[in-house]
């Protein structure tokens, strides 16, 4: 009888310190656990840096289609476009490699 005794005094403490263990490691490791955390804060930082590169890029696309629009035409900006997309170059100019 005092076997058992000791027995049960033992497994009580061991199995709340093994269940204590396994929720610590769940909490740490675990699909929605702290690694896991970390991880997906990383992600988003640099999907926000992706999304502001995006963002930059299409104020630059929507000036250059303002500055050509029938509003308003940005006639610097039309012959440059025609310059390098046509090739046209003016009698004076000197073209370097």
């Amino acid at each position: 009888m005092q076997r058992r005794r000791s027995f049960s005094g033992l497994f009580a403490p061991l199995f709340l310190l093994l269940v204590g263990a396994y929720f610590t490691f769940t909490a740490v490791q675990g699909d929605y656990g702290l690694f896991r955390r970390i991880q997906i804060e990383a992600e988003r930082a640099a999907y926000e840096a992706e999304l502001d590169a995006l963002r930059n890029e299409t104020a630059e696309y929507a000036l250059l289609t303002r500055r050509l629009s029938d509003d308003y035409l940005d006639l610097d900006l039309l012959e440059d476009q025609a310059r390098r997309r046509l090739g046209y170059l003016r009698p004076d100019e000197i073209v370097l490699p």
